[in-house]
């Protein structure tokens, strides 16, 4: 890991460092040394995203901009009432061949936790198991039908890309498998979705950190796990 060659003129540009070198007091001493690591920030800002890493030996700052599908804001919102779901995907051309095999989207969760107020994004993918236990344990026969609707959406369209960005095939078929995975574990615990009752609906305990999440948090995502590890949690960073 190489500090001393860091783009301090694009890390000012975005607003990681200050004009003096130092790092943005928005990012914990934790949150920099994983950034020097390899790790990725994040930040969002209604339907923008923009992820930040190091890469070259902390050479050069690899940037890439993607749009959600409706505003943070409004997911935020209408999370307190059921869970929200959204897709975020790069803004350039995927058929850019330099690019075509760096395809970059995401189907997350948003999920609200009443007990400590606060709404935790989950990716569909990354996060599969937790997010089938959770939609699961709220035995509510709305949410987990929409839930299943949303994974048969997405593995629709992790099949229509297999087709389309055939260098990346292997990749899309460890998400398939995944989330084909989850699709089954939810016919075999629900067989027959008319017996599920609402009844009886038990609050989720979710483990969350961030003071606030979506407001002047930091969130740092790790790209280099395992499928099947749960990822770290990561807090967004506002500039």
């Amino acid at each position: 890991m190489q500090n001393k060659n860091l783009p301090t003129e694009e890390l000012k540009k975005y607003g990681i460092i200050n004009e003096d070198n130092t790092f943005s007091k928005k990012l914990t001493a934790e949150e920099i040394t994983k950034f020097l690591q390899g790790y990725t920030i994040v930040a969002d800002n209604q339907k923008n995203r923009a992820t930040f890493q190091l890469v070259d030996d902390n050479s050069q700052l690899k940037v890439i901009f993607l749009e959600r599908d409706k505003n943070l804001s409004e997911i935020i919102e209408n999370s307190k009432v059921q869970v929200q779901y959204s897709d975020i995907q790069t803004k350039y051309d995927p058929n850019d061949a330099k690019n075509s095999a760096q395809l970059n989207w995401t189907k997350s969760a948003f999920i609200f936790d009443k007990q400590t107020n606060k709404v935790v994004e989950f990716d569909l993918i990354k996060n599969a198991t937790q997010v089938t236990a959770i939609i699961a344990d709220k035995k509510d026969l709305i949410e987990i039908s929409r839930y299943k609707t949303e994974l048969l959406k997405l593995k629709e369209f992790l099949q229509e890309k297999m087709d389309k960005y055939p260098e990346i095939a292997k990749e899309i078929t460890n998400d398939l498998n995944i989330v084909s995975k989850e699709i089954n574990t939810i016919n075999a615990i629900y067989p027959d979705s008319k017996q599920l009752s609402k009844e009886g609906k038990d609050d989720i305990q979710l483990n969350v950190n961030d003071p606030d999440l979506y407001e002047d948090a930091n969130r740092m995502r790790e790209e280099k796990q395992e499928q099947d590890e749960k990822i770290q949690k990561a807090r967004g960073f506002k500039r």
